[in-house]
């Protein structure tokens, strides 16, 4: 007669107890492991508000960082209808009034949620910058016009202030090499132009020593370092560089008859209109005029000649004096340029005033390049002109949201529960524990009990 060892029920029932346990900590595992994460997203808000117009950028990034620096992507743009905040320097209030229609778009487009903690700045550039040299008061006025509009939104107001020169190249620059991916890779980075209605921007890396400190910025992105050099030249945007042209021409003529006709080979053979004196001399840029004479007019007449063109133009730089080892014009230190460029020039509707103006801007372009920033022939097929990258436009706000992105807190991501490789590890532990278990209960279960011990009499 067999008789069953008495472990051996106990045992069966602890070897299915931990496969069956096992079993349950696999499922488990793989289901936290795989379940789909859920992408979190925050939100910033640039307004630039240029010289001819104002835009609304919305950008968006995942809230965890990559290198200290948010992964930032446009979202939205708005540009304003009107022309630029500058403009309102008379009636201010009607400054912050013209963003209601990209405020509230950007209210639409910007998850409820998200209100309270995206962030809204906004910068001005060369046309408040004028504004401020002339009328520091009016300036203010409108600043605080569009401060009391964006404030009246649920999002998280972070100031309005006019940006330097200096800053709108340098954010340029991040903003053009951040779409092309340059900072991701060893390929190096592109320098920035840019041409607005009244500054222009030169920006890029410079190995050399910078001469002029006021001329050089540095930043730390994705781990690296940039020294770059940058200078804006303000009045030197294509609407403020024809004001310059044309106030030249007017002054040569001025004290020789009272009936002033131009004729500007910048401008085709069948340009002619009649002009206020205050539409050249309302600007800073340009030396002013007698108060009586600001009511004058003058016949503006199109000649169209290139050459005759460039050589007005030339007369807008002052090379003839540098207190540096080489500048580029106006007594401003410049090192020679460095590799590849990117040019981004502002694109208006096609309207009857630009295309009258096309063959000035597009001289004074080759003119800028070639007697102003020193580019040869052989850096011309370094040289892109673009306005988008990727979808974005290629201006100074995304930079500048990168750049901001390093002072708002990142937060937690949702993450796997452990590395992929800790994961599939522990996997093929817990299925050789559990198969050796199921070994060691075939085992005891076909195991035969031991007999029993017969009584001898």
């Amino acid at each position: 007669m067999k008789v069953k060892n008495p472990w051996h029920r106990p045992l069966i029932i602890f070897i299915a107890a931990v496969i069956g346990a096992g079993i349950i900590i696999m499922v488990v595992i793989a289901v936290v492991q795989n379940k789909p994460l859920y992408q979190k997203y925050k939100y910033g808000i640039v307004l630039d508000a240029g010289s001819s117009h104002t835009s609304v950028y919305i950008y968006e990034w995942p809230a965890e960082k990559e290198n200290n620096t948010g992964m930032v992507n446009q979202k939205h743009a708005c540009n304003v209808k009107g022309k630029g905040i500058s403009s309102y320097s008379g009636t201010p209030q009607k400054a912050g009034e013209s963003l209601k229609e990209c405020m509230d778009e950007a209210k639409k487009t910007i998850p409820n949620y998200r209100h309270h903690e995206t962030p809204v700045y906004l910068g001005a550039t060369a046309g408040m910058r004028l504004l401020e040299m002339e009328n520091k008061i009016a300036s203010g006025e409108v600043l605080k016009s569009v401060e009391k509009s964006l404030q009246a939104y649920p999002f998280s107001y972070q100031g309005a202030r006019i940006i330097s020169g200096q800053e709108e190249g340098a954010f340029g620059w991040i903003t053009v090499n951040y779409l092309s991916e340059n900072f991701r890779t060893a390929s190096g980075t592109v320098g920035a132009l840019d041409l607005g209605g009244a500054s222009t921007q030169i920006t890029f890396v410079s190995e050399g020593i910078l001469e002029s400190p006021e001329n050089s910025i540095d930043f730390r992105l994705y781990g690296n370092d940039y020294h770059l050099y940058t200078h804006s030249f303000l009045c030197y945007g294509k609407d403020q560089v024809l004001k310059l042209s044309l106030e030249k021409q007017i002054q040569s003529k001025l004290n020789m008859t009272d009936n002033i006709i131009l004729e500007d080979p910048c401008f085709h053979p069948d340009y002619n209109v009649i002009k206020s004196f205050q539409s050249v001399f309302d600007s800073p840029c340009v030396k002013k005029v007698d108060q009586s004479q600001k009511e004058n007019t003058f016949s503006h007449k199109g000649t169209g000649n290139w050459n005759k063109c460039q050589e007005a133009i030339k007369k807008v730089f002052n090379t003839s004096y540098c207190r540096f080892s080489r500048c580029s014009f106006n007594d401003v230190f410049q090192p020679p340029v460095e590799g590849q460029f990117g040019l981004k020039q502002n694109h208006p509707e096609v309207k009857e005033k630009y295309l009258a103006e096309y063959c000035f801007s597009g001289t004074y372009i080759i003119t800028l390049l070639e007697e102003g920033y020193g580019f040869t022939s052989k850096d011309w097929k370094n040289t892109k002109f673009i306005k988008n990258i990727r979808d974005s436009e290629a201006g100074w706000t995304l930079g500048y949201m990168l750049n901001l992105t390093n002072m708002i807190p990142a937060e937690a991501p949702d993450t796997p529960l452990m590395p992929y490789g800790g994961y599939v590890s522990l996997m093929l532990v817990l299925s050789l524990l559990i198969f050796v278990f199921l070994i060691l209960g075939f085992i005891f279960f076909r195991r035969p009990s031991c007999p029993a011990h017969k009584e001898i009499i």
